[in-house]
């Protein structure tokens, strides 16, 4: 039993700047990889920024040099910083993570029900 939650979604004004958290929780024995999408009315689920237990980062195309995901390990949570936001932006955010659980130890990726972000003026 896994829950992943997102919270800090909203609406913001172009330019403006907006931080998602997500929380892991449970029968959790460890975390590997975290990492964020988004989905946008018509289009596909996309990648967004994932990142390791280590700390190592990766981030979509689209998002480079503008967010930032970083994590805290002791809290099984990742944060989104999302800066110089877009009217693109726009978008249905999600957090997966893959938590080893108990009592199987095995690897399971969990998804977050989403949390929505609005960018317009």
């Amino acid at each position: 039993q896994v829950q992943v939650v997102e919270s800090g979604g909203g609406w913001v004004q172009p330019g403006g700047s907006l931080r998602l958290s997500c929380v892991a929780s449970g029968r959790i024995f460890s975390v590997h990889d975290m990492a964020w999408y988004r989905q946008a009315p018509g289009k596909q689920r996309e990648l967004v920024a994932r990142i390791t237990s280590s700390g190592s980062r990766i981030y979509g195309d689209s998002v480079k040099g503008r967010f930032t995901i970083s994590r805290d390990n002791a809290k099984n949570t990742i944060y989104l910083q999302m800066s110089s936001l877009e009217p693109e932006d726009t978008a249905v955010y999600f957090c997966r993570s893959d938590t080893v659980v108990i009592p199987t130890y095995r690897t399971v990726e969990v998804w977050g029900q989403g949390t929505l972000v609005t960018v317009s003026s």
